[in-house]
């Protein structure tokens, strides 16, 4: 019909057709206005040599539609396939991930009765980049990006979210007293946007203790802001101390685009029996919904699931004795759910869509590039070397030149030349710094640069990778080596 919404939907491994076909009877029969597109994705394609998992067309079906409903998948382990999620999020920009946690109590077991936590998760950047190299025999390396853009974005948009959603505080989780340049950038941002959102509280946590009282007292939360490996473990953390992982539904919002899912895997153990609990991808549902400007529909569904939760009409990962009043497999709980439609829980606090916004929540200020002068003073020259550090030293000291110092070598980051404790243990890499001394003036051109690799290898040694080294305004753009 006119009034439909397109939208590409792919029903997945395991329990993923299961839990979907659950979900659409659900959201269907309460007057979802639907058009569906169906695609193929995961394991079958995978083991067909696609290592993409998904079908060539259904991207034009997403760049169509630009709104997915996604089951779980099963990406096989090893020979190199790449997580379809994170393709799908990076390839369409969808920036923000959006998992509330709410806590049903007294019908489904927590102990946190008042917990209700909303993570916004950092998406597309940070070690989920998936930059990885094999080095050497000893050593794996995995880099960390995080971007001013990309973060404005998600801080921004967290903000955005509490101010709409009537939520009163935005806090930030980061490890930036250790890694100072890439999680105090994210920090610095959250610092720099929560100054322009003077109705709502903010304040940051180091992300470990942050996790424990998270854990502990999770009411102490409301919105929690975090790059994205954070995000990912910690609402994971939250939706099953909330009740259980496999209530937790997932949004994954861009400015043109969106996926929306369950926050669990495909589970294929439990494939088949009619046994999986389809809430969290139903839940993933309700906030497509709202996203599509279908509110009403989402509302009325939503509250007919509360009321189910309510009657104690639970599956099985959820049912407890004394609790619960009966058992049900994943079809007949979408029965439950559906003949409440209309209805509204008696206890738990039913919901209400009508002022919810449809996403994405703000027009961004545009982008505005850095006016830092940005110098290159340096490099970090990366080693294989078995050898004693000494050794290495010996052959590295006379190679410096172009008003460069051979200043430093270190090893899985801890100093151990000149100075270094015999008790560090070393592995096959050894970070060599070549840099002009603090407080000197002048560059390092990349044709000096090339000069030090090309003296390096004519001195028989093999460097695996360098890193440029910058000054910003003349503040090192570089990390110290621990210890130094």
């Amino acid at each position: 019909m006119s009034s439909a919404t397109p939208i590409t939907v792919a029903y997945g491994d395991g329990i993923g057709p299961e839990i979907m076909e659950a979900t659409l009877h659900i959201i269907d029969d309460a007057g979802a206005r639907l058009e569906k597109h169906v695609i193929e994705i995961g394991e079958k394609l995978y083991l067909t040599g696609n290592s993409a998992g998904i079908e060539p067309g259904a991207f034009e079906s997403l760049r169509l539609t630009r709104v997915f409903l996604k089951a779980p998948i099963t990406t096989p382990q090893g020979g190199g396939f790449k997580s379809l999620n994170v393709t799908t999020r990076k390839a369409f920009g969808l920036y923000a991930n959006i998992r509330p946690c709410l806590s049903y109590d007294p019908f489904i077991r927590t102990k946190h009765p008042k917990m209700d936590v909303v993570i916004v998760r950092e998406n597309e950047e940070d070690l989920y980049a998936g930059i990885e190299h094999r080095q050497t025999f000893d050593v794996m390396q995995c880099l960390k990006l995080i971007s001013r853009p990309g973060t404005e974005k998600i801080v921004r948009y967290a903000f955005e979210y509490a101010r709409a959603y009537g939520r009163k505080k935005v806090t930030c989780f980061t490890k930036d007293n250790i890694m100072k340049l890439t999680d105090g950038l994210f920090h610095k941002i959250f610092d720099e946007i929560a100054a322009e959102y003077k109705d709502i509280e903010n304040e940051h946590w180091i992300v470990d203790i942050g996790a424990a009282k998270l854990a502990d007292t999770p009411e102490a939360f409301d919105v929690i802001v975090m790059p994205n490996l954070y995000g990912d473990i910690l609402s994971d953390v939250a939706a099953q101390i909330a009740g259980s992982v496999g209530l937790a539904g997932s949004a994954n919002i861009g400015d043109g685009c969106a996926m929306f899912e369950a926050i669990h895997g495909s589970a294929p153990r439990r494939a088949g029996q009619n046994l999986a609990n389809p809430s969290g991808l139903f839940l993933g549902a309700i906030q497509m919904l709202v996203h599509i400007g279908q509110a009403d529909v989402a509302e009325r569904a939503h509250n007919a699931w509360l009321k189910t939760i309510e009657d104690g009409v639970h599956t099985y990962d959820i049912f407890k004795e004394g609790v619960s009043k009966e058992k049900v497999g994943t079809k007949e709980f979408a029965k439950a759910v559906v003949a409440r439609l209309g209805k509204k829980p008696e206890i738990l606090k039913s919901v209400d869509y009508s002022r919810a916004p449809r996403r994405p929540l703000t027009e961004r200020p545009a982008y505005v590039l850095s006016t830092e002068k940005r110098e290159c003073v340096g490099a970090d020259v990366f080693v294989f070397w078995t050898g004693t550090t000494n050794d290495l030293a010996a052959k590295l000291q006379p190679l410096a030149g172009d008003g460069m110092n051979f200043e430093m070598i270190s090893n899985r980051g801890m100093k151990v030349w000149p100075g270094g404790m015999p008790e560090t243990f070393r592995v096959d890499v050894s970070r060599c710094r070549f840099v002009i001394p603090e407080g000197t003036a002048g560059t390092v051109s990349h044709k000096s640069i090339i000069a030090l690799l090309d003296r390096v290898t004519n001195a028989g040694l093999e460097f695996v990778k360098f890193e440029g080294l910058y000054n910003f305004d003349g503040k090192p753009g570089f990390s110290r080596g621990q210890g130094q």
